[in-house]
């Protein structure tokens, strides 16, 4: 027997109060935010078929989450409310319709702006000081985290004259994505769970009872609306969005103002294309009435206002199912899992595999093949497997997925060190790793081999043509025109490429033999610091680290590389070949070689990333965090915890202008 409407209504209020919980209160999500939406949508539409069943309690009268126990309770003086969503252009200007039919005659000018996929807060000033900071919670009560706000260093402690008796400011604390990134792994290297998205690691971040570790983590905050500033009289949403930049608050970035709601599409269509390519999440955009006293005119209905909307973008997850598991083998032997999805659109592009990364991660969320999982897509990372849905599974659980003992391509043995997290084929002959190294050795990043990209390089290899990368350099035109690809003037396009990138530099070199662990950055010092490839290979343990700071697992596996014969065997021919394995050093004779500064806390005449790039400049290298290697805090306005652990270890600190005396002394200033 189907359910009737009250019985639909009930079903869908409690399953929307679950997820509200799992949300907001344990930033623990089991759904996408896609399949939240429809869940919300079709309430909508029972509430509009039969309005005499609305209910006080329904999701649609309020906004979702409750404070939390451990927090103080705030009451906010205004309701942070949420947004009505449209998901369409149909839905986009029937929002525009309702508009105008409420203001009659009056065209009304719209802002829109990028939805950040963050945390909502709210700031309080007293006399232009930071009193209080509190999350939406429930759009009634929230949660006191003044303590934690404290620590975010975009949160201004103190307004910019003239500033009134009071004000309020709501915005969205939130994560760069290669922020997120670095605070994953180092929880992996901790040993502690990854979070799943920027957006739970800055609701978890500022939901710390201990603001020390909070102010650990790398929060920032984007300021969206003036909730209320005493005395002060502004006529339009734009007008207080200036008057917040001038206060010393970062604003919601690129706020477009546009008369009609196709000017509005084009903007968000542009937003739409680049989404994928900012630094941080956005989840759609918002459309605002921009004159005030309009908003005001045209209120609010249950827990939405009239005068706003937010259209919601493809959603970056998705649900599908694992039909297999592969394994891959990179040019370093590490071995691969990648997971092979039924095709599912994120974000407008068909996904179809998700790496795994490693054992590790396997077992940490339980993949198995034929499992229900939840895929994220954002930037241009790889799609990976946010969790397994694990109500999903049958009676008959799957079983458990390991990977193989031998490699796929050569049949070697598969051998994980103790402590490592990446397993690795052992043999150096392995076809599959060499034609990983050939495409890398190529690349941009590396030689910069124009014309020889993934598909030559995997012909190069099934061919015969070439055994190593010094083969490369061996290639006659008469070869490659004997190959599908190439004619009479591709094939001598590419012999001539090769031969150009004899001239790279050492440090690009580096980087094209696929070291272990060795990137850009160290490639770079230790081209510089030693000079050559020979000076680099007979190098011991001590002296790698001792001149290069670089950590023992770098240093370990550059010496285990140039200890290998067919390795010192390969160095000989490219010399022989005629390529730079010598330099000139530099490092050495600059004058901050060997020490490690960590800046902390705000600077006033410089940025932190400006004052970080004339320290490298200089031979310095810039820690992330202190240890007992680091040799120097600069300590600029509200520090954070990185002075007290610099305090701790007694690390030499170094304020301001002694930082800009020690620049200045060197030329840097």
């Amino acid at each position: 027997m189907n359910a009737g409407p009250a019985e639909q209504l009930e079903e869908l209020r409690r399953q929307l109060a679950f997820h509200n919980y799992r949300y907001y209160v344990l930033d623990d999500p089991v759904i996408t935010d896609a399949e939240y939406d429809r869940l919300y949508q079709r309430l909508q539409e029972l509430e509009a078929a039969h309005p005499e069943l609305i209910t006080p309690d329904s999701p649609t009268q309020r906004v979702g989450g409750t404070a939390a126990s451990d927090f103080a309770r705030v009451r906010h003086t205004i309701p942070m409310l949420s947004l009505s969503n449209a998901f369409s252009r149909d839905e986009l200007e029937a929002f525009g319709r309702r508009v105008q039919r409420i203001l009659g005659d009056i065209d009304p000018d719209f802002s829109v702006e990028p939805k950040i996929d963050g945390l909502a807060v709210t700031l309080h000033y007293e006399r232009g000081v930071f009193r209080l900071g509190a999350t939406r919670g429930d759009g009634e009560v929230g949660e006191d985290v003044t303590a934690n706000l404290r620590t975010v260093r975009s949160v201004p402690s103190r307004l910019q004259p003239p500033f009134p008796p009071y004000l309020e400011a709501r915005g969205e604390v939130y994560m760069w994505r290669r922020d997120f990134e670095r605070l994953n792994e180092q929880r992996l290297e901790q040993g502690e769970s990854p979070f799943a998205n920027p957006r739970n690691a800055a609701a978890g971040s500022l939901r710390q009872l201990d603001p020390g570790v909070t102010a650990g983590r790398p929060l920032r905050l984007f300021i969206y609306q003036l909730g209320g500033a005493g005395g002060v009289s502004l006529d339009t949403h734009t007008e207080s969005l200036t008057y917040l930049r001038e206060r010393g608050f970062p604003i919601v970035p690129d706020v477009r103002l546009v008369h009609c709601i196709d000017e509005a599409w084009l903007v968000i269509q542009a937003w739409e294309a680049k989404r994928l390519s900012l630094p941080f999440d956005i989840d759609g955009v918002v459309l605002k009435v921009n004159r005030l006293s309009l908003q005001q005119e045209l209120g609010t209905v249950g827990r939405d206002p009239r005068w706003a909307i937010a259209y919601k973008f493809a959603p970056s997850q998705a649900t599908t199912t694992v039909v297999d598991i592969e394994v891959t083998v990179g040019r370093t032997g590490s071995i691969n899992p990648t997971a092979v999805l039924q095709p599912v659109e994120i974000a407008g592009v068909t996904v179809s595999r998700a790496t795994l990364h490693n054992q590790d991660e396997i077992d940490r969320k339980d993949v198995r093949i034929g499992d229900t999982v939840i895929v994220q897509r954002a930037g241009d990372v790889i799609p990976e497997i946010v969790r397994v849905v694990v109500e999903h599974r049958s009676a008959s659980e799957p079983p458990r997925w390991f990977l193989p003992t031998l490699c796929p391509s050569c049949g070697s043995p598969i051998v994980r060190e103790p402590g490592d997290a990446i397993a690795y084929c052992v043999s150096s002959d392995c076809p599959a790793q060499l034609e990983e190294r050939i495409i890398h050795f190529a690349s941009r990043d590396a030689m910069d081999i124009e014309g020889l990209g993934e598909q030559v390089a995997r012909v190069l290899v099934r061919r015969g043509l070439a055994r190593s990368v010094a083969d490369l350099y061996r290639l006659t035109k008469e070869q490659l025109v004997a190959l599908d690809r190439f004619g009479e003037k591709s094939a001598e396009n590419l012999v001539a490429a090769i031969a150009a990138s004899k001239e790279r530099p050492l440090e690009r070199l580096l980087v094209a033999l696929s070291i272990r662990h060795v990137g850009a950055k160290w490639a770079e010092v230790f081209a510089h610091t030693f000079g050559s490839l020979r000076a680099i290979g007979r190098a011991t343990l001590e002296e790698l680290t001792t001149t290069t700071g670089a950590g023992p697992v770098v240093c370990q596996s550059v010496r285990d590389f140039f200890a290998q014969p067919h390795n010192q065997a390969l160095v000989d021919e490219l010399e022989r070949l005629g390529l730079r394995i010598t330099q000139d050093r530099v490092i050495g004779a600059l004058p901050l070689a060997g020490e490690e500064f960590v800046v902390t806390g705000r600077l006033s005449r410089l940025t932190r990333s400006e004052a970080e790039e004339r320290l490298k400049r200089l031979g310095a290298r810039i820690g992330n965090t202190v240890t007992k290697k680091t040799t120097h805090v600069v300590v600029g306005e509200e520090p954070g915890s990185k002075l007290s652990k610099a305090q701790k270890l007694g690390t030499p600190l170094l304020a301001e202008d002694g930082l800009m005396a020690l620049l200045e002394r060197h030329g840097a200033a």
